[in-house]
């Protein structure tokens, strides 16, 4: 991964959590209107999305591990609720979709 500065990181957890969790929301959405095929392309997206915060999220870890000093913020703690909100309704999301699937039977 290229050198970014810190607040690119925090950002990029930012965004990249806000769309994995709206593209887990587009799933439910499709599940409800019987869509199955598109809530698991909208589940793969949302995974994508989650992979590449986890990925900032694992270079913010390993900067501290090797004796960085990280600043703890309001936009920092902002982004690792970003992230946890993001992987919590992504888990749902795939339960709801599941219980589509057997209304669907």
């Amino acid at each position: 991964m290229e050198e970014v500065s810190m607040e690119q990181i925090v950002m990029e957890l930012v965004v990249n959590a806000g769309n994995a969790r709206s593209k887990s929301m587009e799933a439910i959405k499709a599940a409800k209107k019987g869509d199955l095929d598109l809530s698991k392309e909208k589940i793969k997206e949302a995974n994508e999305l989650l992979n590449k915060a986890h990925d900032f999220q694992t270079k913010l870890i390993q900067s501290e591990a090797s004796g960085e000093v990280i600043k703890i913020n309001l936009l920092m703690v902002h982004a690792q609720d970003h992230l946890m909100n993001a992987m919590t309704v992504r888990d749902l999301a795939k339960e709801i979709i599941s219980m589509y699937k057997e209304f669907k039977k």
